[in-house]
C-alpha cells in the first residue's frame, strides 16, 4: 500500500507570533517576523506641488498631448458620444488628435524581446497586413515624419551620437523602425496622468481611481491585445502581461500602463504550474483557494471571481482568481471578465495609489494542454530586498496575510459603501467561499 503523504502547511504561526509562509507553487519561503509586522507601508508619492495649468496633458510622453513621442499605435479605445465603448485599430498619424484615447496600444520604444531577435533566431517577417500598414503609414509625410523622428529619440537614447545618426540614410533609420509595426512588446497607455480636476502633483491616476466601468474598458482591451500579439508570431508562445505602478515598482513613468510581451518560451512560473497540474488537476482550488478559505484570507468575491490576501510571496500580495471553466481569458465571456475586472479593480482602490506595486496576470499558455486558471497577482513593493534574503533565499516580509487581510476589509467595505467599486462585491464574511469553487477543469480545459 502506498504510504499517505500529508501535505505541508503553507502557513505557520510560531509561538513568539513569527508567520512562516511557504508558496505551494514556487516552493519561495516568506518570514514575517514579530514586532515588525506594524511598520507603515511608506508611501512613495513626491511633496505635494501644485500643477501647472499649462502642462495639463503634456506631463510626460504617454500624456494625450504628446502621442508623437510614441511610436505609432496599434489600436486605441475611446468613447462615443453616447458613452460606450469604441476600439480602433491602425490608427494613422493623421488620425492621432481626432479622438481622445482613453487608452492606447503602442509598441514599447524599448523592447524586452526586439523586433531583430524573432527575425534573427525565427526568421520572423512583418506579416502581409502588417506590412501593408508599415507602408502605408510612411507613405503619408506626417506618418513618415513620425516614425523617423521616434527612431532618432530610440538611436540616441541607445547610444548613438546625433552625428552616427544624421549619417544613416532614411531607409536605414526606417528599417530600424520595423519593431514598430510588427514587434512583440506593447504598452497599454491609459489617458489619465492625473485624476480629473487634479490641483497638485500627489492626485496621480492609477487603476484604482477608474470608474468600475474604466477599469472593465482597460480589461478587455488587454485581454485582446494578448490575443492579437499571439496571432501577430506565430513563434511566441506566451504573452507575459504585468503593470508597474510607480518607480519603486519598475516604471519609467508615475503613468499608469501595463505592458505584454510575447516570449518564445512559456515561463519558469508555467512550466512549473503545468507539471503539477498533471499531478493534480484540482491543485490550485486545493492549495490556493480553498486553503485561502480555511485560513480566513478571502477579501471578496462575485460570481466569477475570487480574492484573497496571498501567502509565499516575496513581497505583500492580493490573489484574484477567475472562477470560469474556461482557461483562456479572450474565450471567457463578457461577464467572466467583468468579475475578474471588478475584484481587480477593488483590490486596487483599497491598495491605494500611493503604494508601489507589480500587476502580474497569469494564465494557460498558448500551447499547453491541460486546464488552469486565469489569474492576476498585486504585490505591494514596499521592502527593499537585502543580505539576508541573499544569503538564505529566506525572504522578510512586514505584513503576513492577516495583517494584509485587516487592513484591507474596512476599506474595501468602505469603498463600497462610497459606490467606488462595484456594488455586487461580497467583502469579508458575505463570501460564500466555497470548497472548488475555481471551474477551470471541469469542462476538459
Amino acid at each position: 500500500m502506498q504510504a499517505f503523504h500529508r501535505k505541508p502547511e503553507w502557513l505557520s504561526v510560531m509561538v513568539d507570533g513569527t508567520v512562516k509562509q511557504l508558496n505551494p507553487f514556487s516552493g519561495t519561503e516568506v518570514w514575517t517576523v514579530a514586532g515588525r509586522g506594524n511598520r507603515p507601508l511608506g508611501g512613495s508619492l513626491p511633496e505635494p506641488l501644485p500643477l501647472d495649468p499649462e502642462a495639463h496633458g503634456r506631463h510626460c510622453p504617454f500624456c494625450e498631448q504628446r502621442y508623437l513621442e510614441t511610436p505609432p499605435e496599434k489600436a486605441r479605445v475611446w468613447r462615443r458620444p453616447d458613452g460606450g465603448w469604441q476600439t480602433q485599430y491602425g490608427t494613422t498619424a493623421e488620425q492621432l488628435f481626432k479622438t481622445t484615447a482613453e487608452f492606447r496600444r503602442v509598441p514599447n520604444l524599448f523592447e524586452i524581446l526586439s523586433y531583430d531577435y524573432w527575425h534573427a533566431n525565427y526568421g520572423y517577417t512583418l506579416p502581409p497586413r502588417v506590412a501593408a500598414r508599415k507602408a502605408a503609414y510612411l507613405a503619408s509625410p506626417a506618418g513618415r515624419a513620425h516614425v523617423l523622428g521616434v527612431a532618432r529619440t530610440k538611436l540616441l537614447a541607445g547610444g548613438r551620437t546625433p552625428d552616427q545618426v544624421d549619417a544613416m540614410t532614411e531607409a536605414e533609420q526606417v528599417a530600424f523602425a520595423s519593431g514598430f509595426f510588427g514587434g512583440g512588446h506593447d504598452v497599454i497607455i491609459s489617458r489619465r496622468h492625473f485624476v480629473d480636476g487634479a490641483v497638485d502633483n500627489t492626485q496621480l491616476a492609477g487603476a484604482g481611481t477608474m470608474s468600475v466601468d474604466e477599469h472593465a474598458a482597460l480589461v478587455v482591451f488587454t485581454v485582446e491585445s494578448i490575443q492579437a500579439l499571439l496571432n501577430l508570431n506565430r513563434y511566441a508562445r506566451y504573452v507575459v502581461v504585468f503593470q508597474n505602478w510607480l518607480r519603486p515598482a519598475g516604471a519609467s513613468f508615475d503613468h499608469l500602463h501595463k505592458q505584454l510581451v510575447a516570449i518564445d518560451e512559456r515561463g519558469v512560473q508555467a512550466e512549473r504550474a503545468v507539471a503539477m497540474l498533471r499531478a493534480n488537476p484540482n491543485v490550485f482550488n486545493e492549495d490556493a483557494v480553498n486553503y485561502a478559505g480555511y485560513r480566513n484570507l478571502v477579501l471578496a468575491e462575485n460570481d466569477h471571481a475570487i480574492a484573497f490576501a496571498g501567502f509565499g510571496h516575496r513581497f505583500p500580495s492580493l490573489e484574484i482568481y477567475s472562477k470560469s471553466a474556461e482557461c483562456d481569458p479572450w474565450e471567457q465571456s463578457p461577464e467572466e471578465v467583468q468579475g475578474m475586472s471588478d475584484l481587480l479593480h477593488a483590490m486596487h482602490a483599497a491598495t491605494g495609489v500611493e503604494v508601489p506595486c507589480n500587476e502580474e496576470w497569469h494564465y494557460r499558455p498558448l500551447d499547453v494542454d491541460v486546464a488552469m486558471p486565469w489569474r492576476v497577482v498585486l504585490k505591494w513593493r514596499i521592502s527593499t530586498l537585502a543580505g539576508f534574503e541573499g544569503a538564505t533565499k529566506i525572504y522578510l516580509n512586514t505584513l503576513d496575510p492577516w495583517a494584509i487581510r485587516d487592513r484591507m476589509l474596512p476599506r474595501l467595505e468602505a469603498l463600497r459603501d462610497d459606490g467606488r467599486i462595484a456594488a455586487g462585491l461580497r467583502i469579508g464574511d458575505e463570501a460564500e467561499v466555497r470548497p472548488n469553487s475555481l471551474r477551470y477543469h471541469r469542462a476538459g480545459g
